[in-house]
């Protein structure tokens, strides 16, 4: 029996669906994650270049888009366990060259930029708010680290009974194992899974959702 009979047989993979109102994350595509040197590696660059139009079709359609990136105080008074396991993570601090979102994906003045010190995106930020302000019902990931804050967002976002897509060829990792791995067990669990072009053609016929004041 393959594993993937193993997870049909036990009642796993039922697909969410694209609700009416989708939002976009883009999670932690920041300097520091791409550069090998640094945090990146693996398929995060190409992660991040394939994002660029998954994000112009958002902002095309009007729809709202949220940034993360991961932020400490210059003297890490505001650290905690994530970071004494990571202590690397403490150079990202808010001038720090390495925190900084990637040109390209530069976030616009509309669209929300999430600090935060843990994995989620959710974790103690106004996240879940900024959403449901905008009645979203659907939330698109896309972003790195797949294994790490990637996971660690969608797993809370379908805690929160948000339809959670994944966009596959839109995440990245530092390494193609963990990537993969986690692709499956998000996709048998917690997402749907989605390449960018399945996805902008599945929601072409999508009305533009009014913007919060």
């Amino acid at each position: 029996m393959s594993e993937l009979d193993v997870y049909k047989r036990q009642g796993f993979a039922g697909a969410v669906g694209v609700g009416s109102r989708p939002a976009l994350v883009m999670v932690d595509f920041v300097e520091g994650f791409v550069d090998p040197e640094s945090f990146g590696g693996g398929n995060i660059q190409e992660a991040a270049d394939a994002s660029l139009p998954l994000l112009s079709a958002f902002r095309d359609r009007g729809w709202p888009v949220a940034h993360t990136r991961v932020v400490y105080a210059e003297d890490g008074t505001d650290a905690g366990a994530f970071a004494r396991k990571c202590p690397g993570l403490l150079k990202l601090t808010e001038n720090a060259p390495l925190s900084q979102i990637l040109p390209s994906l530069s976030p616009q003045k509309d669209e929300l930029v999430v600090r935060k010190r843990q994995a989620s995106g959710f974790f103690e930020t106004g996240l879940l708010s900024w959403l449901t302000w905008r009645g979203v019902d659907t939330l698109v990931v896309a972003g790195c680290t797949t294994s790490g804050c990637v996971r660690a967002t969608v797993v809370d976002a379908v805690s929160h009974n948000l339809r959670t897509i994944v966009i596959s060829d839109c995440v990245g990792d530092r390494a193609l194992a963990p990537h993969e791995a986690n692709l499956f067990d998000m996709g048998q669990k917690y997402a749907d899974l989605m390449r960018r072009d399945e996805f902008v053609a599945a929601t072409d016929q999508l009305a533009q959702p009014r913007r919060a004041l």
